[in-house]
């Protein structure tokens, strides 16, 4: 079973600034081309910072008060220091927040939610940009065909697990819902088909309908609990 990666939904024609872009130019693309934040690169495209909308928006907050108050923190400092800025260097936030290449979908939203970002330059292993990920394009993988899906259940999931009595499970997909309905001999091997189900790219939720003939769920080792750490 592959596992959805940032390189199967990015954005490979990335749009980004020079660290010497000045503020109007990172201004204007960014409301021309409906960004909210856009990378900053150096000389040889490796992702330096991030400049955003609220970056920008410094200059507005602060105006007219940029310098730097006795009692003022450091966040607020660097705040007002924006506000000063004029080129994209003064303005980036960094070290920038990314993902690199190989990142799992699940990876990238967490980390997403982790650091309240919208968008994530993705980076090669030399630091270099390779594309962008948004998190519009993480629920790229929810718009998968149901056959892809459903073939991915059979040739992922039950095959590996079951191999012979693959076809003993018969797999329903709709709207990315997926219906399991069938006979194992284990509870144990039940349980492990829904749970990778869960797994499989694309699958918005799974309505468990195996039956089994051995309730192992206790037995299955010596002193050992199933689903006990």
């Amino acid at each position: 079973m592959r596992a959805w990666k940032v390189d199967d939904v990015m954005t490979e024609a990335v749009v980004s600034v020079q660290q010497t872009a000045s503020y109007r130019t990172v201004v204007d693309l960014l409301v021309g081309c409906r960004f909210s934040a856009v990378p900053v690169v150096d000389d040889f495209q490796r992702v330096t910072g991030v400049v955003s909308e609220a970056d920008l928006l410094r200059k507005i907050e602060y105006a007219g008060v940029e310098t730097p108050r006795l009692f003022d923190g450091r966040r607020r400092r660097g705040a007002r220091a924006k506000a000063r800025a004029g080129t994209a260097a003064e303005l980036m936030s960094s070290p920038p927040v990314v993902a690199l290449v190989g990142t799992p979908l699940a990876a990238a939203a967490r980390l997403m939610d982790a650091e309240q970002v919208k968008r994530l330059p993705v980076v090669n292993d030399l630091g270099r940009l390779v594309g962008i990920v948004s998190r519009g394009d993480l629920l790229k993988v929810y718009l998968r065909p149901d056959d892809e899906i459903q073939q991915d259940v059979h040739t992922g999931v039950l095959t590996p697990l079951l191999a012979e009595a693959a076809n003993k499970v018969t797999v329903a997909v709709a709207q990315g819902a997926v219906t399991l309905t069938g006979r194992v001999e284990r509870w144990t091997t039940a349980d492990t088909v829904v749970r990778l189900t869960h797994q499989v790219a694309g699958v918005v939720e799974v309505f468990d309908e195996v039956e089994f003939d051995v309730d192992d769920r206790y037995t299955v080792a010596p002193g050992l609990v199933y689903g006990v750490a």
